[in-house]
């Protein structure tokens, strides 16, 4: 017998709402792609292809701008676009660069990397909505864009990640959780679908930009490499890389910095294991129906997807060969009249007998006309993303749609009825099935696979410019997200928030007194506790982010707290890596860098945490190094916390820790007494025992 939906769903007027809705996205739709004019002649490749040798020239410009009296840098990489600038352009040196990423520096107004900090990523592509893009973002099952933003925002542009306070994001996430949850579902499905909409497109259009700036800072650091200006220590890269990968969760921000070299070595190591297998799976796939795969790299060399194409005298050689679609997930060329009729984009490229691609003069050179077949996303889990296919757009269209249209249906209508239940385990199990068959209708890595294509598209040297403006229009049609802007839209607004940027950077009151409330606000953890902290935090997020604790400190007095800090920090941090090794330090470390922060530590540690000294004392145990020993312990002095004088008491007993440590630990813990240092009662009553011990 069937049922009807219990709750709100089952009133004539939502019911009514929703259908015009769905009709009014199947309008939205795009139709089947048709074939466009074929440009005069093949032009030649670009200096960066797959098959070829990497460009000698760099793509990428760093420029540099101190922030009027702020005591801080913006650092901006440029890159060469194929979108001509207007005349209002802020960087004139150049008419086809391009502002990508910029990052401020929080120098504290000396030359010294040790008290740097980074704080702000700004995309210069990422820009707020208009006002219609926000209205279409929060229509249900509208998966379409609508348009792109004419002009960017007054003031100033929004940054897609604050790297001093990641943690801010995460609790953000789980107070607007928790609003939905229990506020605004209630309210009625209309209400419930169309901010779950909202929310997600703003969430999918952040991702994207973030994903696009990690691509962008990676490129660059490889070619830093190779003779290019680095920006980055190897520790700040690793930070930087890591934050913007954790933000893709919803609590990454919440995750310590002691394990961001692990997140940045897993997500390396895994999507380089991804991209392999992808490549040689749709190579094998290639070369078994007759056709051409050709790896597309990004300028640092990382193949992140790949071109399929076959050729005009093959189409007419093979009409009736049979064609296996499995993991291609594309209509079979032979025999097809839209092939045979071809009129878009077509390359000219010549082969030797055993099929390799040679040079025109070449002896036994033969002529091909290439026909672009379908172009995937390496970066999927388990296959290869269709991300475009150039005889029917509306394939990957329904790919990019299938998933997350279930997944909306589904989480609006039955979780608000009793087959609630029900629908969970079904979602569960569906997401379980197509993860293990590698289905490519994951949403989130083809967001990544699309965000590195309009990346890749955006660089002038690339690919051959008429295969790119082709590709470039099927992407328009693609995209799910009524925020996003189209490709020439997007250079302009990048150009137009750049120079909002400099002027922001260059005002007074402007981005130095910004960095001032920020200074203020990073000596909060310094002069409280946590049960303070906790208040202040909670504070800050049911306030909306309006109210937040700032110390009210000089500007002598905090430049000069916020430097012993920031170094303290900075040595803490590599100690409490370093104590985590499993074999001997000296073997895994650079010796001379650990004794360095473990100087610093018996020189300044006197506000260092239980932590530090917790990783101080496994440090000891971990090495031989004399040197090393005789800094873990005076750095177990010099740690005002009951934690250091436990671990030198510790070492003091340990009969297996030799006599001259023991002695330098009781001679240590003696001193730590007669200063009256912060001993626990136990200790106290061990160190009054070994007075005379030598």
């Amino acid at each position: 017998m069937n049922r009807r939906p219990a709750g709100k769903f089952t009133d004539a007027p939502t019911r009514a709402l929703l259908a015009l809705l769905l009709f009014a996205q199947l309008c939205a739709l795009p139709a089947r792609a048709q074939s466009t004019p074929a440009a005069e002649g093949p032009t030649p490749a670009a200096e960066v292809r797959a098959n070829g040798a990497p460009a000698v020239r760099s793509l990428f410009r760093l420029e540099r701008t101190q922030v009027d009296g702020g005591g801080a840098e913006l650092l901006t990489i440029f890159g060469e676009s194929g979108a001509a600038s207007g005349p209002n352009d802020a960087h004139a040196g150049n008419a086809r660069e391009l502002p990508l990423v910029s990052i401020l520096r929080d120098t504290l107004g000396d030359a010294d990397r040790e008290n740097d900090r980074l704080r702000y990523v700004w995309t210069h592509t990422y820009a707020a909505p208009s006002a219609r893009q926000r209205a279409a973002s929060a229509v249900p099952f509208l998966y379409t864009r609508v348009g792109s933003r004419g002009r960017a925002a007054e003031g100033v542009p929004p940054h897609v990640l604050d790297l001093s306070a990641p943690e801010r994001d995460a609790w953000r996430n789980v107070f607007w959780s928790s609003l939905q949850f229990l506020l605004i579902d209630p309210v009625g499905v209309a209400v419930k679908a169309s901010s779950r909409q909202y929310r997600r497109n703003v969430e999918d259009y952040r991702r994207a930009h973030v994903i696009r700036a990690l691509a962008v800072l990676a490129i660059y650091e490889a070619e830093a490499g190779e003779g290019a200006e680095p920006i980055f220590t190897p520790q700040e890269t690793r930070e930087i890389q890591a934050r913007l990968a954790l933000t893709q969760k919803s609590l990454g921000g919440l995750i310590d910095d002691l394990y961001l070299r692990r997140v940045h070595e897993r997500e390396a190591t895994k999507w380089e294991d991804t991209r392999g297998h992808n490549w040689e799976m749709l190579r094998q796939r290639a070369e078994a129906e007759g056709l051409h795969f050709e790896p597309l790299t990004m300028p640092d060399g990382a193949a992140t997807h790949a071109l399929l194409w076959t050729t005009r005298e093959d189409l007419t050689a093979a009409p009736a060969r049979k064609f296996d679609k499995r993991f291609l997930n594309i209509d079979s060329p032979w025999g097809d009249r839209r092939l045979r009729d071809w009129r878009g984009y077509t390359e000219e490229r010549f082969f030797d007998s055993e099929n390799r691609r040679v040079a025109e003069d070449a002896p036994g050179a033969r002529r091909a006309e290439m026909i672009p077949l379908a172009l995937y996303g390496l970066d999927h889990p388990r296959v290869p993303a269709l991300l475009v296919d150039f005889r029917d757009t509306l394939n990957p269209k329904g790919r990019e749609v299938s998933r997350r249209a279930l997944k909306d249906v589904t989480s609006t209508l039955f979780s608000a009825s009793r087959l609630g239940l029900a629908h969970t385990l079904g979602r569960a199990v569906y997401d379980w099935m197509t993860e293990r068959r590698g289905m490519d209708v994951n949403q989130p890595s083809r967001l990544r696979a699309y965000s590195q294509l309009k990346l890749l598209l955006s660089l002038d040297a690339s690919l051959d410019p008429g295969l790119r403006e082709q590709i470039g229009r099927q992407l328009e049609h693609v995209s799910l997200n009524p925020l996003e802007n189209g490709g020439a839209a997007e250079a302009r607004l990048a150009r137009e928030q750049y120079a909002a940027l400099l002027e922001y950077a260059r005002r007074p009151g402007g981005l130095s007194a910004r960095l001032d409330r920020d200074r203020r606000a990073e000596l909060v953890p310094a002069r409280h506790g946590r049960a303070s902290r906790v208040l202040f935090r909670l504070a800050n997020t049911l306030s909306f982010g309006l109210y937040t604790h700032r110390e009210d400190v000089a500007p002598a007095e905090q430049v000069a707290e916020l430097d012993a800090e920031r170094r303290l920090a900075r040595h803490r941090r590599l100690l409490r890596e370093v104590a985590k090794t499993a074999s001997r330090v000296e073997v895994e470390w650079d010796i001379e860098e650990v004794r360095r922060s473990l100087r610093y530590v018996a020189e300044h540690g006197e506000r260092a945490d239980g932590a530090t000294a917790a990783a101080v004392a496994r440090i000891f145990a971990r090495t031989e190094d004399e040197e090393s020993r005789r800094l873990c312990l005076s750095g177990l002095y010099r740690i005002n916390n009951e934690t250091a004088k436990n671990s030198l008491v510790r070492i003091f007993r340990d009969e297996a820790a030799g006599d001259v440590w023991r002695t330098l630990s009781a001679d240590y813990l003696r001193r730590a007494a007669r200063e009256e240092q912060r001993i626990s009662p136990k200790d106290a009553q061990i160190i009054s025992t070994i007075g005379g011990h030598e």
